[in-house]
């Protein structure tokens, strides 16, 4: 006698980061947070040996059958991201049974919100939890973060997986991306919203650009440990700088070295309920990423530029990787209107594009929807 279908659902976040952006593959401190939105998936087992992927929002389908190898191919677009899931899975000996997977996503698109991670994320949990109980989600995130690193080929850091996985509603979680210890920090905003502000601008040098900074942090690191013992470059210090004689690399150190400085303020700042302080250096993160690491461009300027000078708003930063994407602005409810109003009409100005923007809500990491 077969065994009968089962359907469950299940929810992973996109996330935001607060401050702290391109600091977790150079080993330092993040401060991220989930979102409300993301990606839901209906996980419907099937009596085969067949996986067949879904979505809601985008026409290509993927079916495979689980004797066969799994490859990345860039004609697989969005299922290379759960195809690199179930692929690892498999190869660390973990139970995946033949199965329909539906996905369907409120993530703006393209929006730097880390839609990839979140989709891995979610599939790793959901094919987990078909058989295993006890799932240690930082675990599950660096597996996720290897997918993305080895299958996809992005050299991220494990930031945007831990946060999608071990989010906590009305927190930031501060995560030290070497050892993964991590605390949740209150997100107490008072009268304050933190404002998701979309570019709209199709972020299509991410991929490239991103493993560009990488490869550059990476040879600033090599530099000064050529002359002193630190392990990452977070650990660095302002006067050795002056080791990095190429201006570029120069740069991308000193971006490194002030965002994390900037981190540790913020949290304070946090602790304190001290929002003025937390939007100043949100102000100052926006700025060393366009001067120092150069991943911003016009649209991310405009928007947080544009929004710095808005009543109202204690501050506004590009999240995310950069080169397009979304912004985040911190901004009293009461101006929350107006600061719509005049920083639309300002960005369509400046760019011919059409933002979109709206309040966000911190929520939990992934769960099942019961």
């Amino acid at each position: 006698m077969s065994n009968p279908t089962t359907t469950k659902t299940y929810f992973a976040p996109g996330r935001v980061n607060l401050i702290g952006e391109h600091l977790d593959y150079n080993g330092g401190l993040v401060l991220p947070a989930a979102l409300t939105i993301g990606i839901t998936a209906t996980y419907t087992t099937r009596p085969d040996n067949k996986i067949i992927l879904h979505s809601a929002t985008h026409p290509l389908q993927k079916e495979i059958d689980l004797a066969d190898p799994i490859i990345f191919d860039p004609k697989n677009d969005w299922t290379n991201y759960p195809l690199g899931v179930i692929n690892q899975l498999i190869k660390e000996n973990h139970f995946v049974g033949g199965c329909e997977i539906v996905y369907s996503s409120n993530l703006p698109e393209g929006s730097g919100l880390s839609s990839s991670a979140a989709i891995e994320v979610l599939t790793a949990y959901l094919l987990l939890k078909q058989t295993e109980q006890n799932i240690s989600l930082s675990w599950l995130a660096g597996l996720c973060k290897q997918v993305e690193n080895e299958f996809v080929g992005m050299q991220c850091g494990i930031m945007d997986q831990f946060a999608i996985a071990r989010g906590k509603a009305e927190n930031a979680i501060l995560l030290n991306c070497t050892n993964l210890d991590y605390s949740y920090i209150p997100f107490e905003l008072n009268n304050y919203r933190l404002l998701i502000l979309n570019s709209k601008k199709p972020r299509s040098l991410i991929h490239s650009k991103y493993n560009e900074r990488k490869s550059e942090s990476d040879e600033a690191l090599r530099i000064l440990q050529a002359t002193s013992s630190i392990q990452n470059l977070c650990e660095a210090s302002f006067p050795q700088l002056d080791l990095i004689l190429d201006e570029t690399i120069k740069k991308r150190a000193r971006h490194v070295i002030t965002e994390s400085l900037r981190v540790k303020e913020a949290v304070k700042a946090l602790r304190f309920n001290d929002l003025s302080t937390f939007g100043r250096l949100m102000n100052a993160s926006h700025t060393s990423m366009k001067n120092d690491y150069e991943i911003t461009g016009l649209e991310m300027d405009t928007l947080a530029e544009e929004a710095q000078k808005l009543k109202g708003c204690l501050g506004a930063r590009m999240t995310g990787g950069g080169f397009g994407g979304c912004a985040i602005a911190l901004v009293h409810e009461d101006a929350i209107s107006e600061f719509n109003h005049i920083l639309t009409f300002k960005y369509h100005a400046a760019t011919g594009l059409n933002c979109e923007i709206y309040v966000s809500e911190i929520g939990n990491g992934v769960e099942e929807k019961l």
